[in-house]
């Protein structure tokens, strides 16, 4: 009898072990590193004083465990009220802090907020939970300067999911979001289906967050946008209530 099947048998086994390992080694890393695929900070020397077209007051935020936190609040000559705006995975209020110009021209003042990690902010991302109960101090701080039916809670991207949280959990004005994704579990069925959803440590379920919201939502979201397809908020938008609105951008990216 032959020897090659039996040498083709071990091939077979070697080959689907180091398989199984490549792959458990894939996914071990995946969950160890999912903060730094998630979130691109770019770090600002503390000592840095903001200086935009518009001036600005900085506001410190402490967290729960007693980090620092930087935010901006840009003032508008004859404000409507303010918009809490919380922006994408990368960059910092350095960055984000050309975007004022935008809502100074609509009349409201801007409040944005840097992530733990971001900017001139203390820490890091570690948890989700740690993630959204720091945008629920930043919240509780602006509620000390303005009364929440004067508060647009405005999400881009990354912060569409606890822009939604923060929603459904108080009482604004109004739910903006730019370009949000259903779940971060989607995003990785869409992106990586091999991949258990259990590894996730960060689901975002920006789904169940506009199912609870009472304020009006208005979503925008490019067709053509390569990054967060635009499916996303067409599954959103079967959680709407009467009112809602989903605003399609014809040709827009992300």
């Amino acid at each position: 009898m032959s020897k090659a099947p039996k040498i083709i048998k071990r091939i077979i086994v070697v080959i689907l072990s180091l398989c199984g390992m490549i792959y458990l080694a894939g996914c071990t890393l995946l969950y160890l590193k999912q903060e730094r695929i998630l979130f691109h900070p770019q770090k600002t020397d503390p000592g840095t004083h903001y200086t935009f077209a518009r001036p600005c007051t900085e506001i410190t935020v402490v967290n729960t465990d007693s980090k620092k936190l930087s935010a901006v609040l840009f003032h508008a000559d004859s404000s409507r009220g303010v918009i809490f705006y919380l922006h994408g995975n990368a960059g910092s209020i350095a960055s984000w802090g050309n975007i004022d110009s935008v809502y100074d021209k609509m009349g409201y003042d801007l409040f944005i907020l840097d992530y733990q990690g971001f900017g001139k902010s203390e820490g890091s991302i570690n948890s989700q939970e740690s993630f959204f109960t720091d945008v629920q101090t930043a919240y509780d701080t602006l509620k000390g300067r303005y009364p929440e039916n004067r508060i647009v809670v405005l999400g881009y991207s990354i912060g569409t999911c606890p822009a939604a949280m923060t929603a459904a959990n108080n009482n604004p004005a109004k739910l903006v979001l730019q370009a949000p994704y259903y779940s971060m579990g989607d995003m990785m069925k869409r992106e990586y289906p091999i991949v258990p959803l259990s590894l996730l440590k960060y689901p975002l379920p920006t789904y169940k967050y506009i199912a609870k919201t009472k304020c009006p939502i208005i979503i925008f979201h490019g067709d053509k946008d390569e990054v967060i397809y635009y499916g996303s908020s067409q599954k959103l938008a079967g959680f709407f209530k009467r009112g809602d609105t989903l605003v399609t951008l014809a040709g827009q990216t992300h």
